[in-house]
């Protein structure tokens, strides 16, 4: 590009940005007033240096700007994946500027967001993992990071940047940046963790991306659901299979009958999401459960089993004729003949919800008639706020379940035909989006919203420094 180009381009620019901004009131298009400019003495920069500072400026517009492009949205929805035949499910987000892609697992029974640094080894699996240093919008908020799940940890750093996910954008999430987790935490692809559960819970004290989302009026409603499919009884499932569906801010009316059950989080606790349970049946009878606190249990689709208090969990099994409590790694499990169909009700004092026998037999054992249970006990914490139970996807795949911001409850439906007929169903394995269309907002407070001239004068600002580097290159 010659230098007569470079500066018929510039006044080009420059006039378009008069028109972007106008003239100012009470003048019309032919009494303009045009102000002298004073060009500033440009810093010397070498052309690398004019490379980066050009993509800086472009990615700043971009991520600052981008809620400009698309109308604000009200629902969204990720596609999850079903890993180890039921093991956990993950869905996508990206994090970054420009963005990259991360599968995540969906936890609903922790709060903190994480993804594994490019720095952890061995320790840390799945592809790509974050490069702070590759995104322009990272910031490093120079805090330790440390987080402790029932099956191992995660620990880092804490930083700052635009996460996007199911279509929403939030420009300045907090989240944990990893270098080291416990041996065999994730199984590849998976990169880290989402956390769903509510700010209260949160190790970094950062109020999480979905409750951010709702409180701010992001969602057309305030609440988010999981349909999970099936594989455990599929002779033929692979490691990933179809997964389900996770929305937010609606739920998908196909995916469930009837109606949505709700039940409050018990004296509006919100940390876990916590129900009651009420009563539970095995083989059609009812076991004794405590009153209160003691029968509270967490909603967790992040938990693969059922876990409860030794004393429940062995009123369990004695209604199941052959059962035997394990011993060594089996501790806390019991066993029973595999040629019984184990049939559990779960009421939190609205319907009875049935966990198929299908998920209740979590394992057969080799060359025995002998299955494992899906439902162990735990040692019970005795702290405040520490539920007694914990329900995960043994239970969750047999609901349509609901978690809603405001009232603080969980709801449960039962699933549709068509949601059925997703368990054990072969398909493509859902692609990370980087959510191009998506709606943006800050954390920041007292942070006006762009104006729409602004914006555009950004746009032309960027356009002008992408012709100044290839005039430097050229």
């Amino acid at each position: 590009m010659t230098l007569l180009s470079l500066a018929i381009s510039s006044i080009i620019l420059l006039a378009i940005i008069s028109d972007v901004v106008g003239a100012p009131q009470g003048y019309t298009s032919s009494a303009r007033q045009f102000i002298s400019l004073t060009r500033k003495t440009q810093p010397s920069r070498n052309i690398s240096e004019w490379a980066e500072y050009a993509k800086n400026l472009r990615d700043a517009t971009i991520a600052k700007y981008s809620s400009q492009l698309s109308q604000k949205r009200g629902t969204g929805e990720n596609l999850l994946v079903n890993q180890g035949i039921d093991t956990s499910f993950y869905g996508s987000l990206v994090v970054g500027t420009p963005p990259h892609p991360f599968d995540v697992i969906l936890d609903t029974g922790s709060s903190d967001m994480w993804v594994s640094s490019s720095t952890c080894q061995s320790t840390c699996a799945g592809t790509g993992n974050f490069d702070s240093a590759k995104s322009s919008t990272f910031k490093n908020m120079n805090k330790n990071f440390s987080v402790t799940y029932e099956k191992g940890y995660a620990a880092g750093t804490v930083g700052k940047d635009v996460v996007q996910m199911a279509g929403f954008t939030i420009s300045d999430q907090t989240f944990g940046v990893v270098t080291t987790t416990a041996a065999n935490f994730l199984q590849n692809p998976v990169t880290g963790i989402f956390g769903l559960a509510w700010q209260s819970l949160a190790a970094s004290g950062a109020m999480p991306f979905w409750q951010a989302l709702a409180s701010n009026g992001q969602w057309s409603q305030p609440l988010m659901a999981f349909q999970l499919t099936r594989f455990l009884n599929d002779s033929k499932a692979g490691e990933l299979e179809p997964g389900g569906s996770f929305t937010m801010g609606y739920t998908n009316e196909s995916l469930y009958t009837g109606t949505i059950n709700y039940q409050d989080i018990p004296n509006g606790q919100a940390s876990y999401w916590l129900q009651q349970i009420t009563s539970i049946t095995v083989q059609g009878k009812s076991i004794f459960l405590p009153s209160g606190s003691d029968s509270y249990a967490a909603i967790d689709t992040g938990t693969t089993l059922v876990a409860g208090p030794a004393a429940s969990i062995a009123a369990i099994y004695a209604q199941i004729p052959g059962s035997q409590p394990g011993t060594g790694s089996w501790e806390g499990f019991y066993s029973y003949p595999c040629n019984t169909a184990v049939v559990v009700e779960i009421s939190f004092g609205g319907p009875n919800w049935s966990i198929s026998p299908g998920d209740f037999a979590f394992t057969s054992i080799p060359t025995s008639d002998e299955c494992y249970g899906a439902f162990y006990a735990i040692p019970t914490s005795g702290a405040s706020g520490t539920p007694s139970w914990i329900l995960g996807d043994t239970f969750l795949k047999n609901v349509y379940s609901v978690f809603r911001y405001d009232p603080p409850s969980v709801g449960f439906a039962a699933l549709s035909e068509i949601a059925l007929e997703m368990n054990g169903l072969a398909g493509g394995i859902p692609s990370a989006t980087l959510g191009a269309n998506s709606a943006m907002f800050t954390l920041e407070p007292n942070a006006a919203p762009p104006t729409r001239t602004s914006s555009a004068v950004a746009i032309v600002i960027s356009a002008f420094f992408a012709t100044l580097v290839s005039f430097v290159q050229a």
